[in-house]
């Protein structure tokens, strides 16, 4: 998976967008795309390169020191809190079926609280 195949699933959840708010332009390398909830403006999902693809997403404490002790993939959060956040390594042994679902918890989570439950 690349970083534009990445970019384009998280935007098929509702309202999401992406956003650059480091950077003036996407191509810039070093870039971090950040994909936003549209009425919340939350981000999701941080992705940047660093020693291949990588993306930030938001866990669950408990969830995220599971998947650490499963996949070698999964990492402390890169610049994030590392008890609620976690970095993939994407192409990495996280199967990209489990990718989805992580990047589908963190949009969950980082949603509005009174929306989270539908």
């Amino acid at each position: 998976m690349n970083r534009r195949e990445l970019i384009d699933y998280c935007l098929t959840y509702p309202d999401a967008y992406e956003d650059y708010p480091f950077h003036d332009s996407p191509d810039i390398a070093g870039a971090w795309t950040v994909m936003r909830h549209g009425l919340n403006k939350k981000g999701f999902a941080f992705i940047y390169e660093r020693g291949g693809l990588r993306v930030n997403l938001k866990s669950e404490p408990e969830r995220g020191d599971f998947l650490r002790q499963v996949y070698s993939g999964v990492k402390p959060a890169y610049h994030m809190n590392k008890n609620h956040w976690i970095t993939v390594c994407v192409n990495s042994d996280v199967p990209v079926e489990v990718l989805h679902g992580m990047i589908d918890r963190s949009y969950k989570l980082t949603m509005n609280k009174n929306k989270r439950g539908k």
